[in-house]
């Protein structure tokens, strides 16, 4: 008889979906994808040992995403797959990104955390939450209980909002609400002007740090790189790795999914290496369509280069 796996060192909640991306007039492509699932199958890859925890349709969609995450070597006692329909993203330009999500009753809004492993909780040594999932309903209300439990017995979290245009003019409360919880906030020029376009980015910034005061910020923007605020300490800034870019997608996931595994894989380093390997890890993610989940070597490739 085998002996039962190690729980994971890192648990990411949130959705997975299916992204229809329209390729011509009347055609189009599919592709499993979701920010979070995202976040989870780059940890993994990196080797981190890594669970998704979400809910997947019981169809051809979701078998995808049960492939992929089982290619990853994502934790699979994480993942609940139900007899509802998938969540899908119509993403029906690219440039400018234009996208609506179907999935009203979708298998996403049926994850059950009571259904989750004994000790998980335990074993944990940080929790990841983001994006579309938290405002979802009922989902949303469960997580953002899930997350604040967390923080209350002690286990560090980590919020990257990937602001959507789910999140209207009622989000920016939720936002702060995650925002204070975190040990580690990512978040995007993109981001900070959708929680508050009427703020300059300094004036945002800071408010983000004040509300975050024992966190470290990252704040990527792009091609320009990102600054990441640590806990009490002098930012640091990280140029992007320049590399022959085939597309964008998925490079923010990458970037803290590369982040919090360095962070876990390597606790002795300080952060401005734990930066680098996250510019590094987004930097790889773009050399290949679609949201890719790089390999060890390929982040390792960028480093020595």
């Amino acid at each position: 008889m085998s002996p039962t796996p190690a729980l994971p060192r890192l648990v990411v909640f949130g959705e997975a979906l299916t992204d229809f991306v329209r390729t011509g007039a009347d055609t189009w492509k599919s592709v499993a994808g979701g920010a979070c699932w995202n976040v989870a199958r780059v940890a993994a890859t990196l080797g981190l040992s890594t669970a998704w925890g979400g809910a997947v349709s019981d169809d051809l969609f979701g078998r995808e995403i049960v492939e992929k995450s089982q290619r990853a070597g994502l934790d699979p006692r994480f993942l609940q797959v139900v007899a509802q329909p998938p969540l899908l993203a119509m993403v029906h330009q690219l440039d400018p990104p234009r996208y609506f999500f179907l999935g009203n009753d979708a298998a996403d809004l049926a994850f059950d955390p009571q259904r989750l492993p004994a000790g998980w909780r335990d074993a944990c040594e940080i929790v990841h939450f983001g994006c579309i999932s938290l405002v979802r309903q009922p989902l949303g209300a469960r997580l953002v209980a899930l997350a604040e439990a967390l923080h209350a017995d002690g286990v560090p979290i980590s919020f990257d909002p990937n602001c959507r245009n789910l999140m209207g003019a009622d989000y920016p409360p939720l936002f702060e609400r995650l925002v204070s919880l975190a040990s580690v906030v990512k978040l995007s020029d993109e981001d900070l002007r959708h929680v508050y376009p009427a703020l300059e980015t300094a004036t945002a910034l800071a408010r983000v740090r004040a509300l975050a005061s024992e966190a470290t910020v990252l704040f990527t923007r792009g091609a320009e790189g990102m600054t990441v605020f640590p806990p009490g300490g002098e930012a640091i800034v990280q140029p992007a790795f320049a590399v022959e870019t085939v597309d964008t997608v998925g490079a923010g996931d990458a970037c803290i999914g590369g982040f919090l595994a360095s962070r876990l894989l390597h606790p002795e380093a300080d952060v401005a290496t734990h930066a680098r390997f996250a510019a590094a890890t987004a930097a790889a993610a773009c050399t290949c369509p679609g949201a890719h989940a790089p390999q060890r070597a390929e982040v390792e490739s960028l480093l020595v280069a």
